[in-house]
């Protein structure tokens, strides 16, 4: 199958441009969060945990945004392959990102809460009348966390559409955050109870979903560039089109049989086919007609080579083991 240059088909650059928009909200959206959280910090553990993971949420946004614009650069003598997995490298530094910090918050946190450090939520004046700062800090995390997850739910669809791991995962971390903000909340609230403790066991139940979100995000993307077998957007599945691949070309009257060996490269798939040709009559012609048949079969079929074996290799029965 000859390359493609573009990694989407018509009929999916619509829903690649909606994502683009929806980022850009994000980052303007999150902006406007960081600076409200910062003016309301006071000395909580559970809100300076809950800004910084407002900070890191600016990173999912920018590495698509960039990646999209690098991704569908032509292939070179250089980068034969094209720049396909710089989707993967974003998503890849977005979840280092993540894990390293959520360490550092977890850390602080459990500190903290060791030292049995008791914080303190001082007043602020507000049109002439002295207001308790933890009253600030609760609409002002709600206004971090309802907008997130609403643009989160509305990432998840166009992430399965476009098979985009990075933005589902940046998806899924939006829509999970009321988790966080709920936290926050209750640590806040906890303060005004007279319970020292509930802020900085709010800030820790915080950092452990941060780290979580990374070690599950840098397992994901460390499997993906080491060309593990493809699976769903979501991880939870293996991808059934490689057996589709196999399948289709056993159908051809001149295949005996079909062994499919691809591996994820951004948004599209790269691979090889072995075939056992039950004729070698018109053989380039096949292969040529068999190019087209696997070519409408998938869009995510950019970069796929034919080739024509006498048998198969351990290594491919092993493949055919694995899928079955």
């Amino acid at each position: 199958m000859s390359t493609h240059e573009a990694e989407l088909p018509p009929g999916k650059e619509a829903f690649q441009r909606k994502a683009i928009r929806l980022e850009v909200i994000s980052l303007v959206y999150l902006a406007s969060a960081i600076v409200l959280l910062y003016f309301t910090l006071g000395n909580s553990q559970a809100m300076k945990v809950a800004w910084v993971e407002d900070i890191l949420s600016l990173i999912p946004p920018m590495a698509f945004l960039i990646s999209a614009r690098v991704r569908d650069r032509k292939s070179n003598r250089m980068f034969p392959y094209g720049y396909h997995r710089a989707t993967s490298i974003a998503y890849l530094c977005g979840s280092l990102a993540l894990l390293a910090f959520g360490l550092f918050l977890l850390g602080d946190s459990l500190l903290k809460l060791i030292t049995l450090e008791h914080p303190s939520i001082g007043t602020v004046v507000l049109f002439g009348n002295q207001i308790w700062l933890g009253w600030l800090m609760i609409p002002a995390l709600l206004y971090s966390g309802i907008p997130m997850v609403i643009l989160g739910r509305m990432k998840l669809p166009l992430a399965r559409s476009l098979h985009d791991k990075a933005l589902y995962a940046d998806a899924e971390m939006m829509f999970a955050d009321w988790k966080s903000v709920i936290a926050a909340i209750a640590g806040v609230i906890g303060i005004a109870l007279g319970l020292w403790w509930a802020d900085a066991a709010a800030a820790s139940v915080i950092s452990i979903d941060i780290v979580r979100d990374g070690v599950s995000n840098v397992r994901q993307v460390t499997r993906d560039l080491m060309d593990h077998v493809p699976t769903s957007v979501d991880h939870s599945a293996i991808d059934p089109l490689p057996s589709r691949v196999e399948n289709e070309l056993r159908g051809l009257p001149w295949v005996r049989d079909a062994r499919a060996r691809l591996r994820e490269e951004g948004h599209v798939y790269f691979g090889e086919v072995f075939v056992i040709p039950a004729s070698r009559g018109e053989l380039l012609e096949n292969i040529e007609r068999a190019h087209e048949k696997l070519r409408a079969l998938d869009w995510r079929l950019h970069d796929v080579v034919i080739a024509p074996v006498k048998e198969f290799h351990d290594e491919l029965q092993e493949i055919e083991g694995s899928s079955g």
